[in-house]
């Protein structure tokens, strides 16, 4: 198998994140041999609020939880420092939680150029919001007040569903579109059959 790079795309509660640890497991089952980077800028967000000291760290630590979009320039520096230490040529590489902006699509084209990543895959779980907020009330998680919700389907919406657009004219790009009001089953099946892998 050749490394892959699949970027997930969706709003929260779409899934994603458990996908990306399903995806995880059957890749390592498949191709044992090859590391995988697994890079969710949530995950180094709320490490950075947490253990770090400084104006950054407690503009996070204070805003983490509202929803809102973080700058461009702070986003950027987590995921490009999880790049440095993770991603090389022949690892699969996971990305959750980015690009969130299409300006922030453009800043990765550099990352994926610089390690030989010119061909990607992007999981792009279409979700209703309806049904998303749903299972964001459901799973009872502190940051998820409605008004948070709201702040995050806002830029979701306004920020994010642009992305979508951008990797669907991008040279080399291959976007899976999937049902996200399926069962896990059902969504985990229809990406390995979107990556081409047998279901």
């Amino acid at each position: 198998m050749t490394p892959q790079t699949i970027i997930f795309i969706g709003p929260q509660g779409s899934g994603k994140g458990t996908q990306i640890a399903n995806l995880d497991t059957f890749l390592r089952s498949v191709d044992p041999a090859r590391r995988i980077a697994d890079i969710q800028s949530g995950r180094r967000f709320r490490s950075f609020g947490a253990e770090e000291k400084g104006y950054a760290a407690e503009h996070v630590a204070n805003t983490l939880d509202s929803g809102i979009l973080q700058p461009l320039f702070l986003s950027v520096a987590l995921w490009g420092y999880e790049f440095m230490q993770q991603v090389d040529a022949d690892c699969h590489l996971l990305i959750d939680g980015f690009p969130r902006t299409v300006e922030e699509a453009v800043v990765l084209e550099s990352a994926l150029s610089f390690y030989k990543r010119d061909a990607l895959h992007v999981v792009y779980l279409d979700t209703p919001e309806e049904v998303v907020r749903q299972r964001m009330v459901a799973r009872s998680r502190s940051d998820d007040t409605s008004e948070s919700i709201e702040e995050r389907l806002s830029w979701y919406r306004e920020k994010t569903l642009p992305v979508v657009e951008y990797y669907r004219g991008r040279k080399g790009s291959n976007l899976i579109t999937i049902d996200g009001t399926q069962d896990i089953a059902g969504v985990e099946r229809a990406i390995r059959a979107g990556l081409g892998f047998e279901v």
